[in-house]
Order: structure tokens, then sequence, then C-alpha cells
């Protein structure tokens, strides 16, 4: 693609050495042959015809090698709770892990899924667990132009007679009973009876199944003996 930079050399002949920038309409300058429009074609199709316009009148049978030595047009962007966030080039098909993995992995306030924009516009959200564990079908290849997101975890907040209180990040299927799990369980003095749950300033019901929200705050008061 445009502003690739591509090498192509024939075997045995040192004087046929050019490395060159493709130009934004898709072609290449080269020795002997003029411009050639490389946008589109694979490595080994575009050497194929160079082989083709440089056999007879020039070299009697030609070995030609093209390599691609950057590429600028073929990438993914990801951004957000990644270790190393930008730009990764694409120059093969790669997977959604191996592009996430590349750029140095979600940090551990991350939230538990990914999200792929398209480059048509289409969005989808996938659990980060599935697509490090999971079949090929939770794991999908991008495309280049495609946007990768993860965002900051949502967290929910909790107080009182827990063994670790404090904030926390909001896990898949976290409910009510998970969430006082995750702060270490009840102190001798807690009590589920005296649990209580508010979310934007307004005093909910409990249920000890409830999913927890982004935040939630939960407070866990003292048993009555």
């Amino acid at each position: 693609g445009p502003q690739d930079v591509v090498e192509v050399t024939v075997l045995g002949q040192p004087e046929y050495t050019t490395r060159t920038r493709i130009r934004t309409d898709g072609t290449v300058p080269l020795p002997y042959i003029g411009v050639l429009t490389a946008q589109g074609k694979t490595a080994l199709d575009f050497a194929r015809e160079v082989t083709q316009k440089l056999k007879g009148g020039y070299y009697a049978n030609p070995v030609v090698n093209v390599e691609i030595v950057s590429y600028a047009s073929r990438y993914v962007v990801v951004l957000g709770e990644v270790n190393t966030p930008g730009l990764q080039p694409v120059d093969r098909a790669y997977r959604l892990s191996e592009i996430i993995a590349r750029a140095g992995g979600i940090r551990q306030d991350a939230a538990d899924y990914v999200v792929v924009r398209k480059d048509g516009g289409n969005e989808v959200r996938l659990p980060y667990r599935k697509i490090a564990m999971g079949g090929s079908t939770d794991d999908p290849y991008v495309a280049p132009g495609d946007k990768i997101f993860v965002p900051a975890a949502e967290t929910f907040y909790i107080y009182g007679q827990v063994n670790a209180p404090g904030a926390y990040p909001i896990q898949e299927d976290m409910t009510l009973r998970k969430a006082l799990a995750r702060a270490g369980g009840l102190t001798p003095m807690g009590s589920e009876k005296q649990l209580k749950l508010f979310h934007d300033g307004k005093r909910l019901k409990v249920e000890m199944e409830r999913p927890v929200a982004a935040g939630d705050v939960i407070v866990v008061g003292e048993r009555f003996f």
C-alpha cells in the first residue's frame, strides 16, 4: 500500500538493488522498467511482474526478490489500558490476542472486555477471557484500519465490616455476594443482614444475587448480639 517501503533486487546483479517508498497513487519507479503499480499486490506477485518486465530485454532469466522493508499502510490502532498503546503493523493475518500481546498485554486496571471497531464503523465487544483462552471463533482476525480499545475497568466501592475494604474493578457476572468475597469476606463482626447498597446517592434494595453496577457503594454493618 501507499507509503510502504519495498526493496527490489535481482539475484547476482548487485547493480539492480532498489529501495523505494510506494507513492500515494500506489506506484513505484524502478530502473530499466519505469513506473509500476505495486498497491494491492503481494510481494510475490509484484516480484513476478518485475521478472516479466526485465526478462529478455535486460536479463536472460532474472530471479527477482521483493521485500517489504516497512509497513505504513497496513496497521491497526491499539488504545486504552495496554502497556504499549499505538500503531501495530499487520504484515500478515493476526488474531486479536496476538495484537494485544504485541501491545504489551493488558494492564491490571483494565476492564475484562475489549472493544474492536471495524474500519466500516461496526463495533463489537469481546470478553478478554474468551479471547485469551477460547477457540478460534472467540479470537477473531483483525484487519488493517481496525481500532482496538481496552477500557479501564468500572469500579465499585465496599466499606465497613469486610476484611479488605476499598475500590475494586467489576468483573464479569459480579453479584453482591461475589463482591463481598472479592473484599475478603465478612469480619467476625460483619453481617449480611446489615448490608446497605447505594447508587448515585440512593439506597437500593439488597439482593445477594443482584449484579453490581459501576459506582455502587456497599456498606457492611455490624451484627447485633
